[in-house]
């Protein structure tokens, strides 16, 4: 490699891609486009490149990306959802340090039924083993016989945090999909399936304005379908609210009664 026509042989060498001349081989070294993208990652699939076990990895979606991406923080084995990768160290770090408190929305199926009172814990936050957890935003979605199924909105990224938090309070996850990362959501795209994101989508994160122009794929090799434990997940919004209309519904026929 040359710098300015100089031969550098140090590794640790610095150079400002901004005023050095950089060659390798005679030819000059360009900055990568940066690349921004969605993947709702399933269950089963590792956030890492390459496992010891031969087990699957979002690299396996992501083929058709055209370019080299990181995970912006991670997603564990069990978790599905929203994972951004990215090629912008700047981007990825806005996103994961819990300075900058972007909020990640989760949505839990609790192992029992939850009372308000561990509602509260949560919302004011629980000790961990590496210390007290922020605050966090908590919605009940809906109830079965045995079941709890809450909305998690947090501020900080540590590792299995909402497993642990619901731990904390005398409970344990069943199921776990991350739905949103600031004003970024899902949506419709199906699992195991990405997307780029779209500029203003980047801008609503704090992105800087590199984001890439070039086409994207329309879907990945891997196709899949949502399994029976996403769309538990994902109706469970859907069901509590229309309950909670019907008996809205019910409460107005009573009110309306009682005045006549």
């Amino acid at each position: 490699m040359r710098v300015n026509g100089e031969i550098v042989r140090n590794p640790d060498h610095w150079v400002d891609l901004a005023r050095d001349r950089v060659t390798l081989d005679g030819k000059p070294l360009r900055s990568a486009e940066k690349a921004y993208i969605l993947l709702y990652k399933p269950k089963g699939y590792l956030t890492t490149y390459r496992d010891p076990e031969g087990r699957p990895t979002v690299y396996d979606l992501v083929t058709g990306a055209g370019t080299w991406l990181s995970p912006v923080g991670r997603l564990d084995l069990d978790t599905s959802g929203l994972l951004l990768m990215t090629n912008d160290t700047d981007f990825a770090e806005r996103i994961t340090n819990p300075e900058h408190k972007v909020p990640k929305t989760y949505q839990v199926k609790a192992a029992t039924l939850l009372a308000d009172e561990q509602l509260e814990q949560l919302r004011h936050g629980v000790g961990l083993n590496d210390g007290p957890t922020r605050p966090a935003e908590v919605k009940r979605l809906r109830e079965s016989a045995k079941y709890t199924f809450l909305e998690l909105t947090i501020t900080e990224g540590r590792n299995r945090q909402v497993r642990r938090m619901i731990e904390a309070v005398g409970s344990k996850v069943l199921k776990l999909v991350r739905t949103a990362i600031g004003p970024l959501r899902i949506g419709d795209l199906p699992i195991g399936h990405w997307r780029e994101l779209t500029t203003e989508e980047l801008a609503a994160l704090g992105g800087t304005g590199g984001h890439a122009t070039r086409p994207v794929p329309a879907a990945v090799a891997r196709k899949r379908q949502p399994d029976r434990e996403q769309r538990e997940l994902t109706s469970a919004n859907t069901s509590g609210s229309a309950r909670r209309e019907s008996r809205g519904s019910r409460a107005g026929k009573t009110d309306r009664r009682s005045k006549s």
